[in-house]
């Protein structure tokens, strides 16, 4: 009922509404345009693979990785010394099987094609989900393509420049026997940059999502402060998944900024909360 309510709330210009077949043909050419964009970003991805890889993907298995040395310079300046270096690694992958290359590079094409096309993919979606709003709502989530891709990116960001130095790091140096050598796969690294990366840019939606709950009555600020303990453990439970190791330190890595977009998004919702009930006040 709720699916066909939004399909009965959605207009077709001047020429009235639309039947469900004609909002399903709409939807299949938001899809096939989105993706037409990845398999766009794909291809320039796959046409710079040798860059991606080697100047790309490898660079957090660096000691000179952009991110290390700034950790390294400011645990210097604070006064730590070289707490926060990273050591140097010998950081060697190997494929086990004949076409594991192959599929890995197109593994990194498509992710790499979202990514870049992630803007435009969101885009398409906003373009089918705008007409069932009406004009107060469109009021109320202007600049949401602008603020959803933000945080996508900040999450990929975030990854890519401080969760993935310090998991390599840490395993590499990680030393249970000096027997035993450490050499993963390029397809083991490559599935788990993906976790933490592209996984990480979707758990960074959390506080947009809060918000549109918020504006339809789901939750409320006063119900996330109440559940803020259960809160907590559904995040790290979220980061133990998204998290390709369950060590402590990876986990704090990711828990800590989910945890304060968990916070940001009770501040979120009780703006949202008290707009709602001052409007309510007036209308009565």
């Amino acid at each position: 009922m709720a699916l066909l309510d939004f399909f009965n709330k959605r207009k077709k210009g001047e020429q009235g509404e639309m039947s469900f077949i004609d909002h399903l043909e709409e939807l299949r050419w938001h899809v096939i345009r989105a993706v037409i964009a990845v398999l766009v970003g794909a291809i320039v991805v796959f046409i710079f693979s040798d860059f991606v890889v080697q100047d790309i993907l490898f660079a957090p298995t660096r000691s000179d990785f952009i991110s290390s040395r700034w950790l390294c310079s400011l645990g210097r300046n604070i006064g730590i010394g070289e707490t926060l270096c990273f050591k140097q690694v010998n950081a060697k992958f190997l494929e086990t099987t004949m076409t594991g290359q192959f599929v890995a590079s197109f593994t990194l094409a498509f992710i790499g094609g979202f990514i870049v096309a992630f803007p435009y993919v969101f885009w398409e979606f906003w373009r089918f989900v705008k007409p069932a709003l009406s004009p107060n709502e469109l009021k109320k989530t202007g600049g949401v393509i602008f603020w959803v891709s933000l945080l996508f990116f900040a999450g990929v960001a975030f990854g890519y420049f401080i969760l993935t130095p310090f998991m390599v790091n840490f395993y590499f140096n990680y030393k249970l026997s000096p027997q035993i050598e450490i050499m993963p796969t390029f397809s083991d690294y490559l599935e788990n940059l993906i976790y933490t990366t592209v996984g990480i840019g979707v758990l960074f939606q959390m506080p947009l999502l809060v918000a549109v709950l918020a504006r339809i009555g789901i939750v409320t600020g006063r119900f996330l402060r109440k559940y803020r303990r259960h809160a907590f453990v559904i995040i790290l439970i979220a980061a133990a998944i998204i998290t390709p190791s369950t060590d402590p330190f990876s986990l704090t890595i990711v828990t800590i900024p989910l945890y304060l977009l968990f916070e940001a998004s009770i501040i979120i919702a009780t703006r949202i909360n008290k707009r709602q009930d001052k409007q309510n006040a007036e209308w009565s």
